[in-house]
C-alpha cells in the first residue's frame, strides 16, 4: 500500500535541469553583486522552493564557510532540493554560464573600456546590487530581532566589527560557536518539551 502511494504521489521537487536553469539565469543576469538577494527573491518569493527561514539559515551557513558565498549558497540550496546531484547542478549553474559570458565580455571590454556610458551603466548596476544585498540584510536582521538572544548576538557582532573594528576572523571564530551552541540548546529544550 505504501509503495503504491509513493508510486502515485507526484514528485514536487524541481528537476535537476530546472535547478541548473534557475541558477544559470541568476548567474547570467546578476552583475556587480547582490546575488544572495536575487536568490532569495527567486527561490523563496517567486518559486517557493524553500522557506525564508531555510534560506536565511543557508545564507548564514554559506557565509561561515571558506570560498565564494553565493557558490556555497547555491550548493546548499541545490542540496536541500535534490541532494548531491542538486548541489552539483546549483554549483555548475551559478558558475559555468556566467564564466563563459565573463570571458567573452572581458575580451569585448578591452575594446570599449574608455566609454563614459559604459561606466555610468556599471555604476547603476552596482547600486541595484547594493539595494538587493541591503534588502536581504534587513530581512535577516528583522528575523533575528524577534528573539532576545539572537538580537544580543547580532548586536555584539555589529559592535565588534563596525565600532571596535576587530578582525573579522576573530569575531566569527568567537561568535559562530556561541551561536551554534545557543541553537543546539534551544533545539534540545524544544525536543524535551515535545
Amino acid at each position: 500500500m505504501q509503495n503504491q502511494e509513493s508510486e502515485t504521489t507526484p514528485d514536487t521537487r524541481p528537476a535537476l535541469a530546472a535547478i541548473f536553469t534557475a541558477f544559470a539565469k541568476i548567474g547570467l543576469t546578476s552583475f556587480g553583486g547582490g546575488l544572495s538577494g536575487w536568490m532569495m527573491r527567486e527561490f523563496v518569493l517567486r518559486r517557493a522552493w524553500i522557506t525564508e527561514e531555510e534560506f536565511l539559515s543557508g545564507l548564514a551557513l554559506a557565509q561561515s564557510f571558506p570560498g565564494v558565498n553565493v557558490v556555497n549558497l547555491a550548493i546548499w540550496i541545490g542540496f536541500r532540493l535534490r541532494g548531491g546531484a542538486g548541489a552539483a547542478m546549483g554549483a555548475l549553474g551559478i558558475v559555468v554560464p556566467p564564466m563563459v559570458v565573463a570571458i567573452g565580455l572581458a575580451a569585448l571590454f578591452s575594446q570599449v573600456r574608455d566609454s563614459h556610458a559604459l561606466h555610468v551603466v556599471l555604476a547603476g548596476v552596482a547600486a541595484a546590487a547594493v539595494g538587493l544585498s541591503l534588502q536581504t540584510g534587513i530581512r535577516a536582521a528583522r528575523r533575528a530581532a524577534r528573539q532576545a538572544v539572537p538580537l544580543v548576538v547580532m548586536t555584539i557582532t555589529f559592535v565588534a566589527l563596525f565600532l571596535l573594528r576587530l578582525p573579522l576572523l576573530w569575531v566569527v571564530g568567537a561568535m559562530a560557536p556561541l551561536s551554534i551552541g545557543i541553537a543546539w540548546l534551544r533545539l534540545r529544550r524544544t525536543e524535551a518539551s515535545a
